[in-house]
């Protein structure tokens, strides 16, 4: 590629944008609302509800019938709210997925998402990317693209930048993916108007994934399902065979599986996901697969790439290294222009070695300093003509470019990469070799990546298949720093005190990766392990040896694939950071693979379950820290759910067993559920993080989100609200009328169903913490359940809805100092029992 176009300029963009409409194909419309209530009919709950107005129809009890059919137009409307809710979140999940494209805008290139680029755009394509829409090429070097999405033809396409050619040769189409080599290419159709359009493939909507905890959740819901139809059958027999009643015995079993069904434990765990996956979005840590936060929250190991991700990815030119001169460009101005030829000549033979467009940091760093210090290189090389290109590849870490001026003059080669590769080519002997090893020690414990460079030349003929048979002179080391994030060592802290160890791996030569490893804050001395150390050991003998190993130098893709197998083998959660084409297999291998947003390939970003969007190590920290704040209030929104639902069952089925009057009727139930579904999908999902949350060690991978400690603290919590409210019904209906007991024992159920809510957040906190917590949904849905229960016994229209009446107001008083007695019995019994067993 010879020239780097301007591209369009943002307005004119924004225009063809409003004109076209985004670069993206129909996918799956929202769900209509007449879907949404085609939904809410078919569950359980609502058909429960119609068999309980149908009995009120037989029985001859209009006012109750209506009640009943008008609450299920509310449900519809929460329903409703909490679907769009979810929708909508993931609906920007799937706008911040869409495919990134480097186009050029206003002259500057500039990622973008995919769904932005119009037509006319200048699209800047390089290995690993997804070409973004169809396009036709203005420039291209040794471009391979695979075309299979469209063609169903496996092996890549060879594509040339002929840009008055019409063939297929000189165009990309929308979906298919650049294999190797470089493009500049003009858009030409978007949208549905691309070939892939014309095909009508739809993009798949996000959806929530089966994972472990889905299934746990659906297994605990069938089981608790398959107990609320057992209790039905129970209650309705039992009532109708001491009364002879069967209508109202069936009435009462209806209720009691009403207040039984687990119907938000499916709710809690989409909901809370959905907005999981969108507050860490908003910290740059996209999910592409949502239940990648439970294993995210669960990690023991952080996998972690050195460049741009624990450094800013910021290269310069730092030193260069000859046989008899060190030139240090951080302690002078380039502008001086004081280096010597032979500094100079390494630092040609580097740009030489280089893309002409570059995009690798590295690679852009020696364009600068090129530019500042050299200039008239820089032009030199724009009039020649790149004959063939050496990619590195895992066995040969170097990068050779092959020149010629003309047809008729000698090949001109560059070569720069690893020292120790570019000194093999160079064929050294021994006491030299070991110098210039020597020197490489030096500056690498400065922090510093370091290049060897060479050149050569050859006269025009065939050229060898490989850099091996060139005749190369070693010219000496160029070197770069990329400093440390500023927000790196305290996210690494945090990541000890948190129980998570952090690995480095990284390409570079060990004692560059040690040295980012002591600044970065690593334990030290840091244990490090290079890729020839790996190859000399077996799986079992790796295994071990990694327990104890931090920094991983000179790894190829393959051994990162080889290291996550291995974490793995030893039962590890393994985060894993990777940007490029062949970092895929290691990222789709780890429990959670991340990509790189900035500066990743659409390959990695496909193959990963998260993207991190800043490529900064403090943001993944960020990710896990919301992870395990997701699964906290996941657990304490089933530990509510648990306990609510023990005096839910035990108040209908107990009163028929001991042949008291029947307290609940359905809609008795149905004002408990407009308590406990806001409270499920708001008012837990809203907590913050507890202040221990990153000092307790990871959770283990075979950890139930049910534990047993979990269950039989819902079990005690459920059982002593249960015991409460049946002792005031039971003394209720000895000193006062039924319906006065009635009113004062669903008093205790709300007021207890209060306490419930506090109680279930303090696993991690204090009562008092919990309280003053900034959790505005707590307060209002409590406020909204204590003034709809004033009405629904002061009113005399609701109360006789209700089936209540007025108790006396020293006994009101009396519930109230009862349940704060409750609040304190519930909040230190737990404690106690866990200081007993502790002591």
């Amino acid at each position: 590629m010879t020239t780097l176009h301007s591209g369009l300029n943002s307005a004119t963009a924004k225009q063809l944008l409003d004109k076209d409409g985004h670069n993206e194909l129909p996918s799956d419309k929202p769900r209509q609302a007449l879907k949404i209530i085609v939904e809410v009919i078919s569950e359980p709950m609502f058909l429960l509800l119609l068999g309980a107005a149908g009995i009120y129809l037989v029985l001859g009890d209009m006012r109750e019938a209506l009640v009943l059919c008008s609450s299920i137009f509310i449900i519809i409307v929460i329903t409703f709210v909490q679907e769009k809710r979810t929708e909508q979140t993931l609906s920007k999940l799937k706008d911040l997925t869409s495919p990134r494209a480097l186009v050029m805008r206003d002259g500057v290139a500039v990622r973008i998402a995919g769904r932005d680029v119009v037509t006319g755009d200048i699209v800047l394509l390089r290995e690993g990317d997804r070409v973004p829409a169809d396009a036709t090429l203005l420039e291209s070097t040794a471009l391979t693209v695979d075309e299979s999405i469209l063609t169903g033809e496996s092996l890549p396409v060879e594509k040339s930048g002929s840009h008055n050619s019409n063939s297929n040769d000189s165009k990309v189409f929308s979906g298919s993916m650049i294999i190797s080599g470089y493009g500049t290419a003009q858009v030409i159709a978007t949208g549905v108007k691309t070939e892939i359009g014309k095909i009508g493939k739809d993009i798949q909507s996000i959806k929530v994934e089966t994972s472990p905890l889905y299934l746990e959740v659906r297994r605990v819901v069938k089981w608790i399902a398959t107990l609320a139809i057992a209790l039905c059958i129970v209650v309705a027999l039992t009532y109708a065979i001491s009364t002879g009643a069967w209508l109202k015995g069936l009435l009462a079993g209806i209720t009691v599986a009403m207040g039984v069904l687990p119907e938000e434990f499916p709710v809690v765990l989409t909901v809370f996901l959905a907005m999981g996956a969108w507050r860490i979005a908003r910290h740059d840590v996209l999910t592409r697969r949502i239940p990648a936060i439970e294993s995210l929250g669960a990690a023991t190991i952080l996998a972690v790439d050195k460049t741009g991700t624990l450094t800013e990815n910021r290269m310069q030119v730092a030193v260069i290294q000859t046989h008899s001169h060190t030139t240090d460009f951080r302690s002078q101005k380039p502008a001086e222009n004081s280096q010597d030829d032979e500094t100079k000549s390494v630092l040609r033979i580097a740009l030489a070695a280089s893309e002409r467009d570059a995009f690798d940091p590295m690679e852009l760093a020696i364009h600068q300093a090129a530019e500042k210090s050299i200039p008239e290189t820089a032009l030199h090389y724009q009039s020649m003509s790149l004959v063939r290109e050496y990619d590195l590849t895992p066995e040969l870490l170097a990068v050779t470019h092959v020149w010629q001026f003309d047809a008729n003059s000698k090949y001109e080669i560059a070569c720069k990469g690893a020292p120790e590769t570019v000194m093999t080519l160079c064929k050294l002997d021994e006491n030299t070799r070991q110098l210039w090893t020597d020197r490489i020690g030096a500056l690498t414990t400065q922090g510093l990546r370091v290049l060897g460079v060479a050149e050569g030349s050859q006269e025009n003929h065939d050229l060898p298949d490989s850099p091996n048979g060139f005749t190369l002179t070693f010219r000496g080391l160029l070197c770069l720093a990329d400093p440390i994030r500023a927000t790196v060592p305290n996210a690494l802290h945090e990541c000890k005190q948190a129980g998570i160890r952090v690995v480095m791996i990284t390409g570079d030569h060990a004692g560059t990766a040690t040295t980012i490893a002591k600044q970065a804050g690593f334990s030290q001395p840091a244990q490090v392990m290079t890729c020839s150390e790996m190859d000399a050991l077996d799986d079992s003998a790796l295994r071990e040896r990694i327990l104890n190993v931090d920094v991983f130098a000179r790894a190829t893709p393959q051994h990162k694939l080889r290291l996550v197998e291995a974490f793995k083998a030893n039962g590890e959660i393994i985060v894993m950071t990777g940007d490029g084409v062949n970092d895929a297999p290691a990222l789709k291998a780890a429990h959670v693979g991340v990509a790189m947003g900035s500066r990743g390939t659409d390959v990695a970003r496909e193959a990963a379950a998260v993207v991190l969007l800043n490529d900064d190590f403090a943001s993944l920290v960020k990710g896990v820290r919301l992870g395990r704040r997701i699964y906290d209030n996941i657990q304490n929104a089933m530990h509510y759910l648990i306990s609510v639902h023990i005096p839910l069952a035990g108040i209908g089925l107990l009163p028929v067993l001991f042949g008291w009057p029947l307290v609940f009727f359905p809609l008795h139930v149905l004002f408990l559920e407009f308590v406990i579904d806001p409270a499920c999908s708001f008012v837990f999902e809203a907590d913050p993080e507890s202040h221990d949350v990153m000092q307790r060690a990871p959770r283990k991978s075979s950890a139930s989100l049910f534990s047993k400690a979990l269950v039989r603290r819902s079990i005690l919590l459920g059982g002593i609200n249960l015991a409460i409210t049946l002792l005031t019904y039971y003394f209720g209906l000895k000193w006062l009328s039924e319906t006065q007991a009635r009113a004062l024992c669903f008093t205790t159920l709300v007021l207890g169903n209060i306490v419930l809510m506090l109680i279930s957040r303090t696993r991690h906190e204090s009562i008092s913490s919990v309280i003053t917590s900034k959790n505005l949904p707590f307060w209002g849905v409590s406020i909204v359940a204590l003034a709809a229960l004033s009405m629904a016994i002061y009113i005399p229209t609701l109360a006789a809805l209700f089936h209540f009446s007025v108790p006396p107001i020293d006994i009101m008083i009396s519930l109230l100092l009862l349940c704060a007695l409750s609040l304190a019995t519930t909040t230190l019994w737990p404690r106690l029992m866990s200081r007993n067993k502790h002591q």
